[in-house]
């Protein structure tokens, strides 16, 4: 058995003035939470000094970061992704993605290969699959040979490629035969989630009565919200069931916007993304994705035309812009990123909190919310470099 004890701690959701704190971790999982004195039961010590110990973040939205995609379809980019995940506090994630028809789709066996592997950083979780099913008019940087009919031969291949490996997909209800495809993809427990659709109010409703509840990236690729045609934007924020992701990075949706969409949503509805891809912790510049040239810009990448095609912030720092947007104090914005995704994997039970019998996946963090050191089932995969 291994054991490791954190001392030294602030924890997260507790006022700034109360004691320091310890977590005691044995053998992947948190033990206990207790004063900030050094045990002699554990092997190791990791003085925080400090600092704030968080949940590790869970990234539910993110295509590449490093230089990396998860279309490379190579394990080592895949441990390239995992890596820089962990370098911004991401200690799980799912491998954002496309199926393409007609294709051998390498990159989605690969990922359902390496799911729950040592990748070196955060944990592959599963992928999530922007389409096949999604509106062409709403389909944003992706291609069109990644969109196909609402086919449930279509899903068969898909579920070959991934089985259960598959935990989210991204479906425009509106198309013909979407029903079938919903139905199926909870049956097999895949979260089904909202998004690149032009769907209209009433479609919206039918859709989550179906029984979606989360909404892939809030405002982007969707219809905008109008006082005489309320679009699913309505629809969205009158069902307290539905969870939905946002990209806070003030691009992608005005501050203002995010701002009002807190206070829609209130932060037990509300998951912070990247929707990342791979210029996320690189610096700006020229790059290639998917065959075409972008340029990225103080972590805004475009494609020629303007086209944003995610975003290269990385999740620690999504979160003071959420706090400096919102004002929302730093528990709440930490939920966004920890405790909300658990429960929309449906890995609340295990991650997503600070608590005896959860999974020591945890992130120590500086108060501009840099990363400190990340832990992965109680094993140190990043820790900041010391000045020399």
């Amino acid at each position: 058995m291994s054991s490791l004890l954190i001392t030294n701690c602030r924890l997260y959701d507790v006022p700034t003035e109360a004691p320091l704190r310890s977590i005691l971790i044995r053998d992947g999982v948190i033990e206990r939470i207790g004063d900030a004195a050094p045990s002699p039961l554990a092997d190791r010590v990791l003085d925080a000094g400090g600092r704030v110990a968080a949940p590790g973040f869970i990234e539910i939205h993110i295509q590449g970061a490093g230089g990396a995609d998860v279309l490379d379809a190579t394990p080592e980019a895949l441990q390239t992704i995992s890596q820089t995940c962990a370098r911004f506090g991401v200690t799980g994630f799912l491998a954002t993605t496309v199926y393409k028809r007609g294709q051998r789709n390498a990159h989605l066996r690969l990922a359902a290969e390496c799911t729950g592997r040592d990748l070196g950083g955060a944990q592959l979780l599963g992928t999530h699959l922007e389409g096949p099913f999604i509106s062409p008019h709403k389909r944003g940087m992706i291609q069109p040979d990644c969109l196909g009919d609402a086919s449930a031969v279509i899903l068969d291949d898909i579920y070959t490629l991934l089985g259960n490996t598959l935990k989210m997909m991204t479906v425009a209800p509106e198309l013909p035969g979407s029903e079938t495809i919903l139905r199926t993809l909870m049956a097999n427990g895949t979260v089904a989630s909202f998004g690149h659709s032009k769907a209209t109010y009433d479609e919206a409703l039918w859709a989550f009565d179906v029984g979606i509840a989360h909404v892939t990236h809030l405002f982007n690729a969707m219809p905008s919200l109008h006082h005489r045609d309320p679009s699913p934007l309505a629809a969205i924020f009158e069902r307290p069931s539905v969870i939905c992701q946002v990209i806070t990075d003030g691009v992608h949706i005005h501050p203002s916007v995010v701002r009002l969409a807190y206070k829609a949503l209130g932060p037990e509805r509300f998951v912070t993304i990247t929707d990342g891809i791979q210029a996320l912790g690189l610096p700006d510049g020229n790059y290639v994705y998917n065959n075409m040239e972008y340029e990225c810009r103080n972590g805004t990448p475009r494609y020629k035309d303007g086209t944003l095609i995610g975003t290269a912030v990385p999740l620690n720092d999504l979160l003071a812009r959420l706090m400096r947007f919102t004002g929302c104090p730093l528990s709440e914005a930490i939920r966004t990123v920890t405790e909300n995704p658990a429960h929309v994997l449906g890995l609340d039970k295990r991650k997503g909190r600070i608590a005896p019998g959860y999974d020591a996946d945890l992130v120590i963090l500086e108060n501009d919310l840099s990363v400190n050191a990340t832990l992965v089932a109680g094993r140190i995969v990043y820790q900041q470099p010391t000045a020399a």
